[in-house]
């Protein structure tokens, strides 16, 4: 296919798929995309090995890794807050709310053996930090891929820096058209315009207006068009506005290789495009997730507001290791708290196939799309 995005990593289509999952990475890049691999939650020693994995799933195919390093966190000016002083910023009065939710839920205790898992397992550093990112980027560009990319904010010069220095490529998700100008003059590669109907952390803007904008913004920078994409139809329509790719993560989590939760999964396959939210209920930015007892909760009007990152996630995240363990049904206390980020497409995600499937269905539907319109200017 003709784009600038295949020529920059020598790939078949311009699909960039972002998964948690190192099975959907591998299997986008070998259908022809480019995985991108979203590392946040990742420990340092999962890391290391699952990008070895990728590496020799891969071969000589480009892959990619995702970081988050926000513009704005507690505790930014430093670098990021250490571990050790968290427990003194969290008010008790959330502790105590996030509690009264387990009880009235009947969400169980984890057992001694079962540790808490997050993206700060094992380091002094808080999640979502600079200091954070900076030990992560380390360890990617010690290995091969292609493509880094920033999820929240204008990558920073050091990240910039390194990743050019190591000869890969540095790509910056924007909502609006002054973010992807930043970006831009940061150094950025590669710009993800990235709509308000995207799952996780995005903005108010939808894809239909802010695509075309931030197209119009990045002049010669290859912009990629995100939010409410996951079918060969709403990649054309991408692609008409002026991006040269699409970027899509919500859609792989129904896939047969993606590891998330089998109740959430069974959720989103029977959900609405209208089943979503922007809620700051689980990293304290707003994020777009499936609506669930833990949105609903977070929501009222008597309840503590959510805290800034990272103190909101630090502050949930036993709370959502005892929900995963616990959920074994949609209708059980846990079941009904358990829910994950995604996007409005997924109303449309309504039957779980393979990664490589998905990719070739949305080539086919792209192109039956692309001669449907090139068949009316004929007409």
């Amino acid at each position: 296919m003709k784009s600038a995005v295949c020529d920059l990593f020598e790939v078949e289509f311009p699909i960039l798929a972002f998964s948690h999952c190192r099975d959907v990475v591998a299997a986008v890049s070998k259908a022809g995309g480019l995985g991108v691999l979203g590392a946040v939650a990742h420990s340092d020693q999962q890391l290391e090995i699952d990008l070895q994995w990728i590496e020799e799933e891969v071969g000589e195919r480009p892959y990619g890794v995702d970081l988050i390093i926000p513009a704005k966190y507690e505790g930014d000016g430093d670098g990021g807050l250490d571990m050790s002083d968290i427990a003194d910023l969290i008010p008790a009065q959330h502790r105590d709310f996030v509690d009264d939710i387990l009880a009235r839920y009947d969400v169980p205790e984890l057992p001694d053996d079962v540790p808490v898992r997050g993206p700060y397992v094992g380091t002094g550093d808080a999640p979502f930090s600079a200091n954070r990112a900076a030990t992560q980027l380390e360890i990617v560009l010690a290995h091969g891929p292609a493509l880094v990319a920033n999820a929240l904010g204008p990558p920073p010069p050091d990240m910039i820096a390194a990743v050019h220095g190591a000869g890969r490529k540095v790509a910056a998700l924007a909502g609006r058209p002054v973010h992807a100008e930043r970006h831009i003059t940061a150094g950025a590669d590669l710009i993800v315009a990235q709509g308000s109907e995207a799952g996780g952390h995005t903005g108010e803007i939808g894809s239909m207006v802010v695509i075309p904008e931030i197209v119009d913004a990045a002049g010669d920078v290859p912009v990629l068009g995100a939010g409410g994409i996951g079918r060969g139809r709403q990649m054309a329509a991408a692609m008409a506005l002026g991006a040269e790719g699409v970027w899509c993560g919500s859609v792989w989590l129904t896939t047969d290789e993606a590891e998330t939760h089998p109740v959430v999964k069974q959720k989103m396959l029977h959900a609405t495009s209208a089943d979503t939210i922007r809620s700051r209920s689980l990293t304290g930015k707003p994020a777009r997730q499936l609506k669930s007892a833990w949105t609903m909760e977070w929501d009222r009007d008597d309840t503590p507001a959510p805290l800034g990152m990272p103190l909101q996630p630090i502050l949930t995240a036993e709370a959502q290791a005892r929900i995963n363990r616990a959920a074994h049904d949609t209708e059980s206390g846990a079941g009904k708290l358990a829910n994950y980020f995604v996007g409005q497409v997924v109303g449309t995600m309504n039957r779980s196939k393979p990664a490589a499937q998905v990719v070739y269905d949305m080539i086919d539907e792209f192109i039956d799309a692309t001669q449907a319109l090139a068949a009316r200017l004929e007409d």
